[in-house]
């Protein structure tokens, strides 16, 4: 293992469906409005697959890929390695990221998937960042990919308002410049919490299934918990931190987290506003948007922090 060699995040890119849902059509057939929706959430649309359309998660993702590789100056023969984050795939296996490596008409490599709900893409990066300074390989793509949709109960109004669907993915690659890169990452989890938050496989209810009082508590804490981790870990402090790219679970716990860190919140990115909470999806999404606003250069430092069922957490520190 060579210490001088880091894993930078080269590029960004995403896909989201063209069918947009807003709050008003949602208030045809749920007893909600769209002001409750939008002042208890930040939510005024998302993207979604069209009901009675089987677009897989695969297919979201290698679009999002796509974006990410020509961003990055790449192409596929490139790639040693693939990890898709998605609890909504496309099969029990194969794997969504092998669905994706097949839509690449990528040959070489491996890909596998990682179940963590929404904080899913952080545990693929700190993976693909695990892999990469070991040597296992030197370019990867990291992918949040989900069709939520499929998982909701549409007469649910606390659970089927807050989603969509949608991809992000990265283009990770060794450099030799420790300076930089992926400085520190954290993933933990409690089971004991699992039933706050969950989707069964097997049965006649099949679908997403939330306490909302309790995300929204363990999810504050959590989050401000890995964020501190991360930092202390990279011996930096908040003060030095340019954005923090959360999860897109909910305006109401971002600005709790940024009340409880004392973050300002015009240094915290948020979308959910358009997109809704995609899951491992988001914080790509969002990523994506910030670099091509220009929020992220040569330099900035950027935290993304997460929390998913399971219940799971992550959060890394990154120098672009």
């Amino acid at each position: 293992m060579d210490k001088n060699i880091s894993a930078h995040i080269v590029s960004a890119g995403s896909y989201v469906p063209e069918q947009i849902l807003t709050n008003k059509e949602l208030e045809m057939f749920l007893d909600t409005s769209d002001e409750w929706i939008t002042s208890r959430t930040g939510i005024k649309q998302r993207h979604i697959v069209p009901r009675g359309h089987n677009t897989p998660a695969s297919e979201l993702g290698s679009k999002a890929a796509q974006v990410a590789l020509e961003k990055a100056g790449m192409d596929c023969s490139q790639i040693d390695g693939i990890i898709c984050a998605t609890f909504t795939p496309d099969y029990f296996f194969p794997s969504t990221a092998c669905r994706i490596q097949a839509a690449l008409g990528m040959k070489n490599g491996f890909a596998f998937d990682i179940s963590a709900a929404c904080a899913g893409f952080v545990y693929a990066l700190n993976t693909a960042n695990s892999m990469i300074i070991s040597g296992q390989a030197k370019n990867m793509l990291v992918i949040g990919s989900e069709v939520i949709t499929k998982t909701l109960d549409w007469t649910d109004r606390n659970t089927c308002i807050l989603f969509g669907d949608g991809a992000g993915a990265v283009v990770v690659s060794a450099k030799e410049d420790s300076s930089r890169g992926i400085i520190s990452s954290y993933i933990a989890s409690d089971g004991s919490l699992g039933d706050i938050l969950k989707l069964p496989a097997w049965g006649e209810s099949r679908f997403m299934h939330m306490n909302g009082n309790d995300v929204f508590k363990h999810a504050v804490r959590l989050m401000s918990e890995s964020t501190q981790k991360v930092l202390e870990d990279a011996h930096m402090d908040l003060e030095q931190i340019d954005l923090i790219i959360p999860h897109q679970a909910n305006i109401r716990i971002i600005q709790a987290l940024a009340s409880l860190l004392k973050f300002p919140m015009e240094k915290i990115v948020t979308n959910m506003d358009r997109y809704g909470n995609t899951s491992s999806a988001s914080i790509p999404i969002a990523l994506e948007e910030a670099w091509n606003e220009g929020r992220i250069k040569e330099g900035s430092k950027v935290v993304l922090s997460c929390i998913g069922g399971g219940i799971t957490i992550g959060s890394s520190l990154i120098i672009f």
